[in-house]
């Protein structure tokens, strides 16, 4: 089976090769001319532009989009609708916001194209430990689709499922990313405990290494963690500020319009936005509150 694929950055590639792994081809096109080079190289089909990709697919066409959500998502989709035919389908694997999703179906549905949106969880792991998908949208597209989904996932029935209408797999993987949030800041935490602990000198590599096996609270983000504590256990040379790419606050959004308690996930997007605030307005509040109805003592620079 083709696929034409647009965005050849680090996931965008593993994927290609991936798919060509598993025994069918890839049409790419990036605004990296090296990107598309590299993927020629691999055994692939490389593209001058989006007009070359799509006159490189075989009918029906599926073109999968890897590009930031947002405009440049709408952007591709008015380029793609005046090269593609009546049947063809446009897959969205970034992580639109799922309402966005749900117009955009709507939109190019009533254009004659099918529409897919795929929720795709794996990073730069994915080459060898396969993607993770949640995928919305209509039954035969979505069924058009499967040896893709099959070669891209940990194996061809596990890893991926179709979960839902149009927009449900951008909303699964949205509060996938918000509960990663979550796992995330707790392990963040503990770790904290332990590097304040210092009278017992605890080693955080040899801790995170004991809990991947056996432990309740084994992942393959702890994996990740442990790896990464591995490399550099006092994390030298890091600034504490943490970018968060959108999926927990629209998570959290959902959850208040949805009057659905959670605080965990909630807490810990407020956590990665205070990690950004130089010289903390909020704090300095509190402790000049604490001197006038206490008279506690304040840290002045």
């Amino acid at each position: 089976m083709q696929l034409g694929l647009i965005g050849l950055g680090k996931m965008g590639g593993f994927m290609a090769e991936r798919i060509r792994l598993g025994g069918h081809q890839v049409v790419g096109f990036d605004f990296n001319a090296e990107a598309v080079s590299k993927l020629a190289a691999s055994g692939n089909v490389g593209a001058s532009s989006l007009e070359d990709m799509v006159s490189k697919l075989q009918a029906p066409r599926a073109v999968w989009m890897m590009v930031p959500s947002g405009n440049p998502v709408d952007e591709t989709i008015a380029k793609l609708e005046k090269l593609l035919s009546p049947g063809d389908i446009i897959i969205d694997g970034g992580n639109s916001n799922y309402k966005d999703t749900q117009r955009r179906h709507k939109e190019v549905s009533a254009k004659g194209f099918a529409y897919v949106d795929c929720g795709t969880s794996g990073g730069v792991w994915g080459l060898k430990e396969g993607y993770s998908m949640m995928i919305g949208g209509d039954k035969e597209p979505v069924e058009h689709l499967r040896p893709i989904w099959e070669a891209l996932a940990p194996a061809p029935d596990k890893g991926w499922g179709h979960v839902g209408p149009s927009g449900a797999g951008h909303f699964v993987k949205m509060v996938h990313n918000g509960i990663e949030y979550g796992m995330m800041q707790a392990y963040a935490e503990g770790f904290s405990i332990f590097q304040a602990k210092e009278e017992l000198n605890l080693n955080l590599p040899q801790i995170s290494r004991i809990w991947q096996y056996g432990s309740v609270v084994r992942s393959w983000l702890l994996d990740l963690t442990a790896d990464a504590l591995e490399k550099n256990p006092t994390l030298e040379g890091l600034e504490a500020y943490v970018v968060d790419s959108g999926e927990g606050r629209w998570t959290v959004f959902e959850a208040i319009d949805l009057n659905v308690s959670a605080p965990v996930i909630t807490e810990s997007l407020i956590r990665r936005i205070r990690s950004r605030e130089q010289n903390n307005f909020t704090d300095r509040m509190l402790a000049i509150q604490r001197n006038a109805f206490g008279g506690h003592a304040v840290k002045k620079d």
